[in-house]
């Protein structure tokens, strides 16, 4: 039986990486955003912030939804969540990309499938026709 959702949200924790990376707020927003190209995202918009005295922020936004970094220099330790909707894009060449770019000697994950096609039928209010992550018809 095949599982039907929206998306596919993995949470990543990067662990041992190189602290100057992570602490380089124009570079992390750079690999982010090569992350969700070398997935096949659309890039929408993008927005990162240094802290002081150290660690990064961000978020991707992409057409099929997100991904966030949380940095902390100090510890060598990065949190990643990788949120994609549809078929095209792959959260998972965002996951190997960034093992590389981050220099982690070590990552652990969890995917989460997100938007379960039967429970927004069931919890729904109203008759839905077809489930797609992306509205085939525009809403009047």
């Amino acid at each position: 039986m095949k599982t039907e959702q929206l998306g596919r949200h993995i949470l990543v924790e990067y662990y041992n990486c190189d602290e100057n990376i992570l602490n380089n707020h124009e570079l992390i927003e750079e690999l982010m955003v090569n992350a969700a190209q070398k997935a096949k995202a659309t890039v929408v918009e993008s927005v990162f912030h240094l802290f002081n005295p150290y660690g990064v922020s961000g978020a991707v936004v992409i057409s099929e939804s997100h991904l966030t970094i949380h940095t902390w220099p100090e510890y060598g330790y990065a949190s990643v969540d990788l949120f994609t909707c549809g078929e095209t894009v792959d959260p998972w060449i965002a996951f190997e990309y960034l093992v590389v770019a981050l220099k982690a000697e070590r990552s652990e994950s969890t995917e989460i499938a997100r938007g379960m096609v039967d429970k927004i039928r069931r919890f729904s209010d109203k008759k839905l026709g077809k489930i797609t992550f992306k509205p085939e018809v525009e809403i009047a």
